[in-house]
């Protein structure tokens, strides 16, 4: 009888087919397949179809762009992609590696077993498992920083964090690291005789090692992607010759259960960035327990890269299991290992062969059969210790083949045993991410097991493990040395070349001085115009980048398109639907925008890579990134902290700024605490400009601080500019205003005294306002209100920046304490000014409040505390009691407590105002 499922209708059925007695003849060998061997057979030889026509080309349409007709298999069998009979020869020195690999192992752990005395922690486990993944890259493939073929740039290398000891003890090893310095692992406070070792790369701590900070998790991957990209960008704008530098990025696989990442998985893959390399650990292990405990990491990994266009190379398991799978000839033993969960293989790593002999190979007659020719050794070998990425050959092999590879990114899934060579109180144990240290008798062992020449004497009970090195002129050290030189020089390491960029020409920055005349803009389209003035400089207007995250057209930047183009590897492929307009959409391979598209935290990875080309490439760039306000600090402010780690350097934009500013956005997109935050990173110089002159001051403050013509003075710091919507006119620059705009404070608009003074001739009443960006506008409506209305007056300040006040009488406590007598800028600009102070800001209260315990005048404020919403901005103005009308009313109630008002006032001023 038909089978009515296997015989009703499908989708392909509808599609036309030129031969349909060809399709029906391979639907009956499936058929014949599945009836006469079995569903298991009928999928294998469905899969090596696939396979195949992937390998050869048959898969694509061969034409220029090989266009896919096949779907990709997303998953291949749980084995790895390089069977033994197709590895390269080994090039190095097999024992001598084997050497400084144990030599290192060693004074990883007892570097953090030392510093466990101390109560300082550390990591183990994650370096005892991926040990081989660095040293076969170290010993082959990392370029350093005099490799000639990558012009100075060398290899980028993204560390997994938690294995820093393991990279310490390397740079101990070479000669660039002493005991001293190990001593001092996570101890970087007190001082001393040689710097303390952070606990991870942190390169503003150690900026002669690390370039790339990585424990925060996820940032590593993104930033490594693009990275990869940034290379490529400045190749194709003829800046640097980048083709010999490879990006490797290392990485555990529970970290890329962060979404930053995945998140640029396809970017790299759309891209062909095979200037790329992915190396995951795979020991299945997270920090608490299995990363994927009831499935298969290895596998979904796999299917995520392959379907974003990766190339994947799985490293899974050693030689031992060769044999294992020569006796496996009916397919159970790899059908077995797709179905076991990782959970279940952690436990086998760490049980006898009798367990493993029951609940592995018992599970399939054909397997029980096969364990029947495997001694107890072979399979505790097997499952206990022969993994891929314990094996140089096989980490070899799976790196070459990813050097190898062209046209797209590669990731390596290399399969280990979390806590590897630290013995069995260690190795697959859910708590070793917690477990800082090993006790003398686990020494002993883990020196018989990496046969070290430790003597027992030197590892008694009570007595601090010593640190292990063979000697400046052993052969371990002098094979290590040589083969760093021939690569290019020690790793990691960052170099930094000063170079100096020219001051670019005073005529843009004259302009904004001018003011508006009578023509109204918004402090984005200032900052707009400036840096497309700056970028038709001859010396440095080519270094500038600017990032955007698919929001051009709301900042104004649209102008920038056809002139300065927007970044594409394949140009422009098609014809644009405005091509006849005179701002169309411009891409071209040496496009100098990069339209990140919906993504801040890309558009940030990105404004990294180039905030920091100073030191990775020797060529300083100039980014700036621009981006809806709310969008950039409370979304990616991790990556920000990053960016500081990695003494990044440019501009960062946070435009249609403030709460009341960016109307009809609404909760989310109201911006109200972004400098709030950006003033606790202590890298970022934030400003809070008021007026198209003020951006101009604080931008040639930035690019003479980190880019200007004394490379020896060049600071690590970047700036944060908050720019508004709001059209206004803006006016000329008063004169001698420049210290204040960039310490943070100035009388803009000292108050007249009213004609309502007093019959007794005593002086009107006083107060002083103060206010940054949009809100100064308001201030100077009430001022004029004050004087006219109430016969008080009012001094106007504008305030750039609230946290460079802070940050200078920070500065001055500390020196205080030091006996120095130094006295905030803040008070001192305000001393004498008679009266009140009140801070008024489109901010919630606590940015201005920052100040307010250097101020000696009576201190009050108003801001935008809550939620943002919708509405007009006079309408949200009033709701929060920031407009003129609630500036007025407050600052009599100021002069009121004070008694030089009378408290009728007030509550005439708010009847009057509608305040009441």
């Amino acid at each position: 009888m038909p089978d009515p499922v296997r015989n009703s209708p499908s989708e392909l059925d509808q599609l036309p087919d030129r031969d349909p007695q060809e399709t029906a003849e391979w639907r009956e060998s499936l058929d014949a397949v599945t009836a006469h061997a079995g569903g298991h057979r009928a999928a294998y030889l469905l899969r090596r179809t696939l396979e195949h026509a992937e390998r050869s080309g048959g898969g694509t349409s061969g034409s220029g762009h090989d266009t896919p007709l096949l779907p990709k298999l997303l998953e291949t069998d749980y084995l790895n992609t390089i069977p033994t009979a197709a590895e390269p020869e080994f090039p190095g020195d097999a024992a001598l590696e084997a050497r400084i690999t144990a030599w290192n192992r060693w004074n990883a752990a007892a570097m953090v077993t030392r510093g466990s005395r101390y109560g300082l922690g550390g990591h183990i486990a994650t370096f005892a498992s991926a040990a081989w993944l660095y040293e076969t890259g170290f010993q082959h493939f990392f370029r350093g920083k005099e490799d000639a073929a990558s012009g100075g740039s060398g290899d980028q290398l993204y560390i997994q964090g938690h294995a820093s000891p393991g990279i310490y003890a390397r740079a101990f090893l070479d000669g660039r690291l002493t005991e001293a310095h190990l001593d001092r692992f996570r101890q970087e406070a007190g001082g001393g005789p040689v710097e303390g070792l952070p606990s991870y790369p942190h390169p503003r701590r150690m900026p002669w090692l690390w370039e790339f900070p990585t424990v925060s998790m996820g940032i590593g991957p993104i930033s490594a992607v693009y990275q990869a990209r940034f290379n490529r960008y400045l190749a194709g704008r003829g800046i640097k010759d980048t083709a010999g530098s490879h990006v490797w990025a290392f990485l555990g696989d529970g970290e890329m259960d962060e979404p930053e990442s995945t998140a640029a998985l396809a970017l790299a893959g759309r891209e062909g960035l095979d200037n790329l390399t992915f190396v995951i650990n795979c020991n299945l292990q997270r920090l608490d327990g299995p990363v994927r405990a009831n499935f298969k990491i290895v596998q979904e990994l796999e299917a995520q890269f392959r379907a974003a266009g990766w190339n994947v190379v799985k490293s899974l398991w050693g030689a031992a299991w060769d044999e294992l799978f020569r006796l496996d000839t009916t397919g159970a033993l790899v059908r077995r290992l797709r179905e076991v969960p990782d959970a279940q293989f952690q436990t086998y790593a760490t049980r006898d062969a009798a367990y493993i002999r029951e609940h592995f190979f018992g599970a399939d007659p054909a397997l029980a059969e096969l364990a029947k020719l495997l001694s107890d050794a072979k399979i505790s070998e097997c499952f206990h210790t022969s993994r891929g990425g314990h094996e140089p050959r096989k980490v070899y092999a799976a790196y070459r083949a990813a050097v190898a590879h062209k046209g797209a990114p590669t990731v390596i899934l290399a399969q280990t045993v979390k806590g590897w060579t630290l013995g069995s109180g260690f190795e697959s144990r859910n708590a070793n991410h917690q477990m800082k240290k090993l006790d003398n008798t686990q020494f002993r062992a883990m020196r018989d097991l990496l046969e070290l020449p430790i003597p027992d004497s030197a590892l008694e009970d009570g007595e601090l493990v010593p640190y292990a090195h063979p000697g400046a002129d052993s052969p371990e050290v002098r094979y290590l040395q040589e083969r760093r030189a021939e690569l290019g020089g020690p790793a990691p390491a960052r170099r930094v070349h000063p170079v100096a960029l020219p001051e670019p020409s005073a005529k843009p920055f004259e302009t904004l001085a001018k003011g508006s005349g009578s023509q109204e803009i918004a402090t984005t389209m200032a900052f707009v115009r400036l840096v497309k003035d700056l970028m038709r400089d001859k010396e440095t207007g080519k270094r500038w980048v600017p990032i955007v995250p698919d929001e051009a057209r709301t900042f104004g930047m649209e102008s920038l398109f056809p002139s300065a183009g927007i970044y594409s590897p394949l140009g422009q492929t098609y014809d644009p639907v405005d091509r006849d307009q005179l701002l169309y959409y411009k891409e071209a391979a040496d496009g100098q925008i990069l339209n990140e598209g919906i993504t801040e935290a890309g558009s940030m990875a990105e404004f990294t890579a180039a905030a920091s080309s100073y030191a990775t490439h020797g060529e300083p760039m100039i980014p700036f990134y621009i981006f809806y306000s709310m969008f950039g600090w409370q979304r990616t402010a991790d990556q920000m902290w990053a960016l500081a780690d990695q003494l990044g350097r440019g501009f960062l934009i946070g435009a249609t700024a403030g709460r009341t500013t960016m109307t009809g956005e609404g909760l989310q997109h109201a911006d109200g605490h972004s400098p709030l935050i950006a003033s606790t990173n202590p890298a970022a110089l934030s400003y809070d400009p008021a007026f198209a002159y003020e951006v101009g001051v604080i931008v040639r403050d930035g690019l003479r601080r980190m880019y200007g013509p004394d490379a020896e003075q060049h600071e690590d710091v970047f700036y944060y500019l908050t720019v508004y919507n709001e059209t206004k006119v803006q006016p000329p620059m008063p004169e001698g205003v420049e210290e204040g705009i960039l310490r943070g404070l100035y009388r803009f608009r000292e108050g007249e005294t009213p004609d309502t003074e007093g019959a007794d001739g005593e002086e009107s009443p006083r107060i002083q306002l103060l206010a940054s960006g949009t809100a100064v506008h308001w201030i100077l409506d009430a001022q004029r209100m004050l004087a006219e209305e109430w016969g008080v007056t009012a001094d106007v300040w504008s305030a750039p920046s609230w946290s460079e006040l802070r940050r200078d009488a920070l500065a001055c406590d500390a020196a205080q304490l030091r006996g120095e007598d130094r006295v905030p800028y803040v008070t001192r600009a305000l001393a004498g000014a008679p009266g009140p102070v009140l801070a008024v800001s489109d901010w919630m209260r606590a940015v201005p409040d920052q100040i307010s315990q250097w101020v000696e005048q009576d201190w009050s404020s108003l801001g935008t505390d809550g939620f943002g919403l919708s509405d007009t901005r006079e309408a949200a103005r009033r709701h929060f009691g920031v407009d003129a009308e609630s500036v007025v009313v407050a600052a009599l109630a100021r002069l009121a407590r004070r008694g030089e008002v009378k408290q009728e006032t007030v509550r005439e001023a708010a009847d009057r105002y509608g305040l009441a």
